[in-house]
């Protein structure tokens, strides 16, 4: 999966999108201008110490983004969209892009790719959700879709294994 932010702003939001990434095996792709600086420090805390686990690539403008993906399958996030997320299908190789918190996407842009927007459902009078925690509902619906490939869906207790009850202690 690829995540792509087009213009993103605020630099916390943007490394708990790269740590999410990471844990997900997801690329991140930032379309710029940017409203931040990748050495930013509050970008670098957010992303912990996720970096290296992660893949990011920069793009100029979208314009340079579309060229080197033109063939990508975009599922575009907006408020605007006339389906929710969980109703579009997903494959590993698609790109979930995301506007910028202020504004989010280009009304020029969305319109193109009408078709291909998805809303997260909220109450009438939200206007929209944090871009993170945005990214990781739509992202882990599209991991789901396709059984979580490559992600450990089981933990365990390090030091002792819990008993597990009897299904009759719930009765």
């Amino acid at each position: 999966m690829h995540i792509v932010l087009v213009n993103p702003e605020i630099p916390q939001n943007t490394g708990n999108i790269a740590r999410t990434c990471a844990a997900t095996g997801a690329k991140l792709h930032l379309i710029e201008p940017l409203g931040f600086e990748l050495s930013d420090k509050y970008l670098k805390r957010a992303g912990l110490d996720y970096w290296h686990m992660m893949s990011l690539e920069i793009h100029e403008s979208w314009d340079d983004f579309r060229a080197k993906y033109s063939g990508a399958r975009l599922h575009l996030a907006t408020t605007k969209a006339p389906r929710d997320y969980c109703r579009a299908e997903y494959r590993d190789e698609d790109f979930l892009v995301f506007g910028r918190e202020t504004r989010g996407l280009d009304e020029e842009l969305l319109a193109a790719n009408y078709d291909r927007c998805i809303r997260i459902p909220m109450v009438p009078d939200a206007r929209s959700l944090n871009l993170s925690n945005s990214v990781a509902v739509v992202l882990y619906e599209a991991l789901r879709q396709q059984g979580f490939p490559g992600l450990s869906g089981e933990g365990r207790l390090h030091h002792t294994e819990p008993q597990r009850p009897e299904w009759r202690d719930y009765v």
